[in-house]
């Protein structure tokens, strides 16, 4: 398998155009051999549990008896911010790599309008995450650590010994989203520079400023480094997204709340905390968003 592509320019040198496509089957075949085997895994380990002692992993009502039915977990402008970055980003990877396997179309101006958008959402993210929400929440920290290491000494030892319960996002959240951040971020600083190199509404193709032929090479390789980075991750991604067990935290992306018996069933209310000035009296349902209860100096994720 090759790693890269390279070309003679017209002076005889050798220089880099891009990774090579053996890198895009990689991460294909990466994505789905990962969800298989998790697949396979979580098939076996459900038929293994139902004829043994469970972990009670029912939620402690009394720890909830002032919460609401339901808790907000992801505002309405999160929830926007979420599906536009989406759709964004299967729209660059479906004009990137679909005419590399043979499907032909003009899509040139399609990837890079893609790019802007996807830009623009994650420009908006980084903003609001910084000065409207809790910067750090998102940060691992010495509890996830430890989470981690229980899950995976269970996963490893085949235990069903309880993890500690998460704060509002557990570490393997949190590992995907550093992840998804490197190569996303990778992907637009290159693509960016990129759009140097073609006829835009902002203006003709200048390919010969800031980079020799060399120097463009490697912001290629760069470039598509974190394309085929996100090809495994969006895979991954779906996947989990659709899974049974996981629908209760997808559901919360698109209505935006999480129940109170998937709150305390899930996450330790010492890590999230509901702040509650803002909980509705005990028995109601909230009706809206602005009646949903937030996590303590988070209150828009």
């Amino acid at each position: 398998m090759e790693l890269w592509r390279k070309l003679a320019n017209p002076w005889g040198q050798e220089v880099l155009i891009g990774i090579s496509w053996d890198l895009m089957w990689a991460a294909l075949v990466f994505g789905l051999g990962f969800v298989a085997v998790h697949f396979v895994w979580a098939y076996a380990k459900s038929n293994q549990s139902s004829g043994s002692d469970l972990v009670d992993l029912k939620p402690d009502s009394s720890k909830g008896w002032n919460l609401p039915v339901k808790i907000l977990r992801h505002a309405m402008s999160e929830r926007v911010f979420h599906w536009l970055m989406s759709v964004a980003m299967i729209v660059l990877l479906v004009t990137a790599f679909f005419p590399i396997v043979g499907l032909q179309f003009a899509w040139v101006e399609i990837h890079w309008i893609a790019g802007l958008v996807l830009s623009a959402t994650i420009l908006y993210h980084i903003i609001h995450a910084t000065f409207w929400q809790n910067f750090w929440a998102m940060w691992i920290d010495k509890d996830d650590i430890e989470s981690g290491k229980s899950e995976l000494n269970n996963i490893l030892s085949n235990n069903e010994k309880e993890a500690p319960k998460a704060g509002k996002y557990p570490v393997d959240h949190k590992l995907f989203h550093h992840a998804a951040s490197v190569a996303g971020l990778l992907a637009i600083a290159t693509g960016l520079l990129m759009m140097l190199r073609i006829d835009t509404w902002f203006g003709p193709a200048d390919p010969d400023k800031f980079f020799t032929d060399a120097q463009w090479g490697v912001v290629y390789v760069f470039h598509g480094l974190g394309g085929v980075g996100l090809i495994s991750l969006v895979i991954t991604h779906i996947y989990f997204a659709v899974r049974p067990d996981k629908w209760w935290i997808t559901k919360s992306m698109f209505f935006g709340w999480i129940t109170r018996d998937d709150y305390l069933k899930h996450h330790d209310p010492e890590r999230w905390v509901i702040k509650k000035k803002e909980t509705p009296k005990q028995g109601t349902v909230a009706s809206n968003e602005s009646e949903l209860t937030y996590g303590e100096g988070d209150s828009s994720t």
